[in-house]
């Protein structure tokens, strides 16, 4: 029998993703979706149609499914979490925080927000690179005396760097890493987003939070689980993040000084070996490639790798020495915003969750 889950923030652009990850899943089945209370007791379709215009506002390049178009949109309120065996939540940080809490008191809620991200008791976890952090989650239900959990997706522009960096600093012990992204528009959100006017011939090189976000996430990802706590990576993370006038997809530049001496051969091997054992491996919607590193000097693109593997695979390329760091390497990574770093990464999440029984 299948799971029985719920869409919070269905009508958004990362419950949109939701919608089109869990269509058709061998686990787990749709049950109830909700949104705010515009949207509550109309059918998706209804609810995602602008009153005036008539415009469906729909972003996702893949048709509705059938299975949401006639479904009620509910309230927060109205949904019963006793009912549920797992809720997917992609609501806003400001509201996501009361939410997540009131339903993790009776069911696991695995999330897109940063509400929960910097608990102690909290794991940030991706699928194949922190497994051994699940095991906080029944230190989390104990704290709080909760039957659920809320298990939080990192940032999106954090998920592809710690991908990459994981077999690093297992074979050679990554010290320090500097990183500049260059992030796709649709990481703002449609509303209110980033304004054609703003981004269009331009470059802005600023995103609210965004660099702490990624300097916390990465040493606490990448670090160990000691006695019920997380010790973070030993790491030290510098980064600037900017937004580009890109509709999906984050690539980010990478400088690496390493603990040992390495070259660029030895970094690309211990990445495909890394991907080739991966532990989600099998699992519905992990890729054939996990991790994927390009020997064209061109790569990766976002136009021409976002779709790679339904956008599950980190990509990589000009992995080469760095001559400023002593033990230096310097590399090119992408990954999707939408895909592996939100709703289908969520998805790879509760698969692996529920292998573990935790869902």
């Amino acid at each position: 029998m299948k799971k029985r889950v719920a869409i919070i923030g269905v009508t958004g652009a990362v419950g949109q993703e939701f919608v089109v990850a869990l269509n058709n899943h061998p686990w787990f089945e749709v049950k109830q979706i909700a949104a705010s209370e515009r949207s509550a007791k109309k059918k998706f379709v209804d609810a995602i149609r602008d009153t005036n215009s008539g415009i469906l506002k729909w972003h996702i390049r893949d048709p509705i499914p059938d299975y949401v178009k006639e479904m009620t949109v509910e309230s927060v309120d109205d949904i019963n979490p006793e009912n549920l065996d797992l809720i997917f939540s992609s609501v806003e940080s400001e509201a996501a925080r009361d939410i997540e809490s009131k339903f993790a008191k009776y069911v696991p809620v695995i999330s897109t927000s940063a509400a929960y991200r910097y608990e102690a008791d909290v794991p940030i976890l991706i699928p194949g690179i922190n497994d051994e952090h699940v095991a906080l989650l029944d230190q989390q239900r104990k704290n709080r005396g909760w039957k659920g959990f809320v298990a939080p997706l990192p940032n999106c522009t954090t998920t592809g760097l710690v991908i990459t960096m994981k077999p690093l600093l297992d074979k050679f012990g990554a010290q320090k890493i500097i990183m500049t992204s260059m992030q796709a528009m649709s990481g703002a959100g449609r509303s209110p987003g980033v304004s054609a006017l703003d981004i269009t011939d331009n470059i802005i090189p600023y995103i609210p939070k965004e660099e702490d976000k990624v300097r916390l996430e990465t040493g606490k990802i990448l670090g160990k689980l000691v006695d019920g706590k997380i010790d973070p990576a030993k790491m030290k993370v510098s980064c600037t993040c900017t937004r580009v006038p890109v509709i999906d997809g984050h690539t980010e530049t990478v400088f690496v000084e390493t603990a040992s001496h390495t070259d660029p051969e030895s970094v690309k091997s211990a990445m495909k070996e890394f991907s080739s054992k991966v532990s989600v491996a099998g699992l519905p919607s992990a890729p054939k490639e996990y991790l994927l590193v390009h020997e064209d000097p061109t790569r990766p693109q976002p136009r021409l790798d976002r779709e790679i593997n339904e956008g599950m695979t980190t990509v990589v390329g000009r992995v080469r020495e760095d001559t400023v760091f002593d033990n230096g390497i310097k590399y090119v990574l992408f990954s999707h915003n939408e895909k592996m770093g939100s709703a289908r990464g969520a998805v790879l999440l509760a698969e692996m969750l529920h292998t573990k029984g935790y869902v």
